[in-house]
């Protein structure tokens, strides 16, 4: 030991003086001139600081002893690595480009020391230092989706298993086999077998984590009803609201065979032709009443563990054809970067969308249900779109586009009635119905917006509203309830296109800054998108 350190041999690098800090191993290289040339010199290394954090090392590992390369020089460098036999351990880490903060890759630090209880002696100080490490799974349950995007679901989950191994993370691997498989496998776990998960992980696409998603919230999660504006459609409320209409266009309600929804399931066939009149309690929360916006949702049993909750966690690894989800968070479609960010514990907040299917008239005997969006909620051509993708599936990701040139030709509007809180952004919408007679021209090229902060990788506004919105659920609630009370009803009736909701940006390959490029992880707010019947070739501009 020397001054807290010891000298050990990094392979490669030579001999450093090692020694454990408060957030990692610090590296004092004894001959700093040789040290800095030779490891720059080797481009299968990572870039090597004077510290490895903690924070980055997902597992430690002790080796048989091998042999550590000796320091390139100018004379070794053609003679070849000078190679010492000696007992090892290994450091694994992650390694960023220079670039961007994203991919992340997997990098090792092998160390060497002649004395075999040296090396095991600093392998279990360095575990008992990642074991301190908080907010890091141990064990989780992963669904993966043989048929995603390109069907490479069980590849890229055969492609990132070793690493869970490595860091000794429990995991129960299901293949789904048909729509709703997670979702029935979720609902039907006890509160014991759903204590002994720190969280459940997706090997697949947006829609195989919403379905995941829906399974873990639709018994568990007690919500309130959204608040309804007076004389909306047939059911009414006690909340006085202000009505400031849109246009003198027909206000009917859409009728059963003109509602979709982009909630996708994840097989080979829809099993649901009218997503918003599901009856089945497989794909939605059934409410047992209308009669008041404040009671809760209650599901067929009582559950000890509810949700939201701070232990568990949803996690997602890119196989789908688009991944919104992963792109709009990590900022990279690369499935050992997320493997690697659910392993470090890395967490994030996102907003989730309630979405309730009413009655379609008074006298219906269906009972409306509830779904749950963490991306985006789509009525007209987007959910049209995703229902005609589900026949293509064997055509893989291109089924977005055949579909969507297909339902784009039909060129269909659809009869709606849309109501929104007003916030402070949207005073501007209440302009004259004179003014949206036509629909040609966008509701939000109307709106004096602020300068759009585009939402990125390590975005400081998500960093921010994740920062600051660490509150009770009673805080929470009390605070939405608060908002609705005080704010205004906007609606806007007609015919419309499209009536979309983003709840993230929904960044993709062919939308790099997403459909909607502000709309933030955790800022609370839902973005709609309404788009007016008009003319094909504006429809297309």
């Amino acid at each position: 030991m020397q001054d807290g350190g010891e000298v050990l041999f990094l392979d490669g690098g030579g001999e450093v003086v090692v020694s454990i800090g408060r957030s990692g191993l610090s590296l004092q290289p004894l001959h700093p001139e040789l040290f800095s040339s030779c490891w720059s010199s080797i481009t299968l290394q990572p870039k090597l600081d004077n510290e490895i954090k903690f924070s980055d090392v997902y597992a430690v590992e002790l080796l048989d002893k091998g042999p550590i390369c000796g320091p390139w020089n100018t004379r070794t460098a053609i003679q070849g690595k000078k190679n010492i036999q000696m007992h090892r351990f290994v450091v694994h880490g992650i390694t960023r480009t220079r670039k961007c903060p994203s991919p992340w890759v997997p990098c090792e630090y092998i160390f060497g020391h002649k004395d075999l209880k040296t090396c095991k002696n600093w392998f279990e100080r360095l575990i008992t230092c990642i074991n301190n490490e908080g907010d890091r799974p141990k064990n989780l349950m992963v669904f993966v989706h043989p048929l995603c995007g390109k069907g490479r679901g069980v590849k890229n989950w055969e492609t990132v298993a070793p690493l869970f191994n490595r860091a000794k993370i429990k995991t129960k691997v299901i293949v789904t086999d048909r729509a709703g498989h997670a979702y029935d496998t979720l609902v039907s776990l006890s509160d014991i077998e759903l204590k002994a998960l720190d969280g459940v992980v997706a090997v697949g696409g947006d829609g195989l984590f919403n379905e995941i998603l829906n399974g873990i919230l639709s018994s568990r999660y007690k919500a309130s009803y959204p608040p309804t504006p007076e004389g909306f459609g047939y059911f009414g409320s006690n909340e006085k609201c202000e009505e400031q209409t849109r246009n003198g266009l027909n206000s009917t309600m859409p009728t059963p065979d003109s509602v979709n929804t982009t909630f996708p399931g994840n097989s080979t066939k829809c099993d649901d032709h009218e997503p918003l009149l599901s009856t089945s309690q497989r794909t939605g929360l059934e409410i047992p009443s209308l009669n008041s916006s404040k009671e809760p949702c209650i599901g067929e049993q009582d559950h000890l563990v509810s949700f939201p909750n701070d232990w568990f966690r949803l996690g997602i690894i890119p196989s789908g054809s688009t991944d919104a989800i992963v792109l709009s968070t990590t900022g990279e479609r690369d499935p050992v970067t997320s493997a690697l960010h659910i392993i470090l514990g890395r967490r994030m907040s996102l907003d989730i969308a309630q979405v309730v299917r009413w009655k379609s008239s008074p006298t219906a005997e269906v009972l409306p249900t509830v779904r749950y969006a963490a991306s985006f909620a789509g009525y007209g051509f987007y959910g049209e779109v995703i229902r005609e993708s589900e026949n293509y599936r064997w055509m893989g990701p291109a089924r977005y586009d055949f579909s969507g040139t297909m339902v784009f030709l039909k060129h269909r509007s659809y009869e709606a009635k849309v109501a929104f809180l007003e916030t402070p952004n949207t005073n501007s919408l209440t302009t004259s119905a004179e003014d949206d007679v036509t629909g040609a021209q966008p509701l939000q090229s109307r709106q004096r917006r602020p300068h759009k902060i585009i939402c990125r990788t390590n975005c400081f506004v998500c960093k921010e509203a994740s920062t600051s919105g660490q509150n009770s659920e009673d805080e929470i609630a009390d605070s939405s309830r608060r908002i609705c009370e005080n704010a205004k009803w906007v609606w806007s009736k007609g015919r419309f296109l499209s009536v979309g909701a983003a709840v993230i940006s929904c960044r993709n390959e062919r939308a790099p800054d997403g459909l909607v490029a502000d709309a933030h992880l955790s800022d609370g707010f839902l973005h709609l998108l309404l788009i007016r019947d008009c003319p094909l070739p504006l429809y297309l501009w």
